[in-house]
This record gives structure tokens, sequence and C-alpha cells, in this order.
């Protein structure tokens, strides 16, 4: 490759000088921050997106800017109603855009909730197993037939994954205290195995996946966030102190925080990302040491554990894929 990127690079650098006329790319969550970013960037290079989100109206507004960016760059953009906390949303989604039959090139499953209170979706998951993991593992699989060959999925993930693996025995916290940050954790960790299982799976046919952490940034996802929270899931996550023991820690803008997604979805060689998992635009060195803030636990990219979330998640949503 010819550029070097890195964690401060953003969409716009990343996507300097590529062209994606052409290209029909599938973004959740258009409502806000990072995938408002994210949709902007690829239709400004050309690309055809089709944005999913839960309050449509919201996405409405929120989108003027893509809309704005696509008159310019020759992309386009439409909209679509999600709601990933409900799998009769999640199916509806689905079958409009398998009768609707436009295959895509890329889908990104940017969309997700973070570190909220203990509830559950509509169908009865812990809300951020079921909104994270399995609404998308629904999604992404019913229409896996409309990924081109050389396409490819892009699940975020987060360094919150180092915090828990998932619990195959009781993913809905049925009778394990519930901890908010575990909660998040355990679904970031489902959404690299996810994609882990899902690269296996599909690259016979020329579709690869990967799971991308987009660093952190302040956007409506940490709206359930205090700074005594923040503080203590960096520590956790062996974020470095300085001397004095504050965290010196600076937050990505969102146009940084979005490069990572565009990077392993449009730029990034599929053989060297495929079943994967990225940051700051590179593949993560594997690292299993809790006093380090970057790079991938071994659970995550296990893929024994892949298969066994793959299976426990069809028997949770009752459909096989």
């Amino acid at each position: 490759m010819t550029h070097a990127f890195g964690a401060e690079s953003t969409t716009d650098e990343i996507l300097a000088g590529v062209d994606l006329s052409g290209k029909r790319i599938l973004v959740t969550g258009v409502s806000a921050g990072l995938g408002v970013e994210t949709a902007r960037a690829l239709v400004a290079h050309g690309a055809d997106v089709v944005g999913a989100a839960r309050d449509l109206a919201k996405a409405e507004a929120a989108t003027a800017v893509v809309r704005e960016a696509a008159k310019v760059g020759g992309g386009s953009l439409e909209l679509v109603q999600l709601d990933l906390a409900s799998l009769a949303s999640v199916r509806a989604c689905a079958d409009a855009l398998l009768a609707d039959g436009r295959p895509f090139d890329i889908i990104i499953a940017n969309a997700g909730v973070m570190a909220c209170p203990k509830g559950q979706t509509q169908d009865g998951f812990e809300t951020q197993f079921g909104t994270n993991h399995l609404g998308h593992f629904v999604l992404v699989n019913r229409i896996a037939s409309l990924l081109r060959p050389g396409g490819r999925l892009v699940n975020l993930a987060s360094a919150g994954h180092r915090i828990a693996d998932v619990d195959l025995d009781d993913p809905d916290f049925e009778h394990t205290p519930y901890v908010e940050f575990v909660a998040y954790g355990r679904s970031k960790t489902a959404n690299i195995l996810f994609a882990v299982e899902f690269d296996r799976r599909h690259r016979d046919r020329g579709v690869r996946a990967a799971a991308v952490h987009p660093g952190a940034i302040q956007t409506e996802l940490g709206r359930h966030l205090t700074q005594e929270s923040i503080d203590q899931l960096l520590a956790s996550l062996g974020a470095p102190q300085s001397e004095s023991g504050a965290l010196p820690f600076t937050y990505k803008s969102i146009p940084q925080g979005a490069a990572t997604s565009v990077w392993a979805a449009a730029v990034a060689p599929a053989d060297e990302v495929g079943g994967l998992y990225c940051e700051d635009c590179h593949v993560a060195e594997l690292e299993e040491s809790t006093s380090i803030f970057a790079g991938v636990r071994g659970y995550a990219l296990d893929p024994e554990r892949a298969k066994a979330l793959w299976a426990k998640s069809e028997e949770m949503v009752g459909e096989r894929f």
C-alpha cells in the first residue's frame, strides 16, 4: 500500500483518489455520528449508499450533509427503516432489500448502543447483545446473498471487547449480575467473532469480513456515560496513565473515528483484513496484556469460539443461516 494511515487519518484522507462510482453500500446507524460521516465520505466519492436508521425523521435531518456531498461527488443516498432491537423490524428491512434485489458491494454494520442501563430488546434479549450483535446477525445473514463476489462486511466493534468475552451460557444476564461495560464488552466481542465466522463461510466466493475499532469519539453513543464511568472504562482497558495518575487520553474527531471503517471497507486489501480486527487504519496486533489499551484479545479471534457464537445466535433468534 502506498499510503501509511494511522490514528489521526480522516475519512477524506483515506479515500483521497478513490473512485467508488457504481459501488452500492449499506450503512446502519445513519442518524448520527460515525454513521453520518461514513455515509458522507462514501457518497462524496461516488458511492450509492443505503442508510438504515431506527428513526427516519431524525436520519433525514442528520443526513442533509450527506445529500449535499452526494451532489458534488456523484453518489446518492436512500434511507430505510431499521430497528435493530426488534427482529420483526430487522426481518422486514431484510425482506424489503431482498425484494428490491439490487446487490451490495459493502455492508458496514455501524449502528449500536453502549453501556446502557439493564434492559431488553423487543424480543427479550439483553439490550446491548441483542442490538449490537443479534440484530446485525439476522440482518446481514438474511441479505448475505446480495453481497457481490469481492464484497465486504465491516462490523464496528470496539476496544471494549477487551473487557469481556461472550458468555454463551448466560448471554442475557439472567444469572449474572449486570454490569453495563461488561455487557458492552460481550457485545463488541460478539461483533468481532461474527466477522471471523462470516469471513470463513463466505471467503470462497470472494466475500470477506472484518471488524474495526473506531477509537474513542464523543458521539451520541456515549449518552449514558458519566466522566467517572469513562475513567473507569479507560482504566479497565489499560489506558496509559501519566505520572500524576491522570489518564492522558484524547478523543478522535468523528472523521478520524470513521476512517478505519472506510479503510477496511474500501481501501485495505481484502486478504490483509479478512477475518481480522483493525484499529487506527491497520490490522491490530494480538495483545493479551491488561496494561495495554490497544490490540485484540485472542478470544475475539478464536475460530472455534466464533462457530459456537454463531450456533448460539441461531438458537436465540430461531433461524439458521
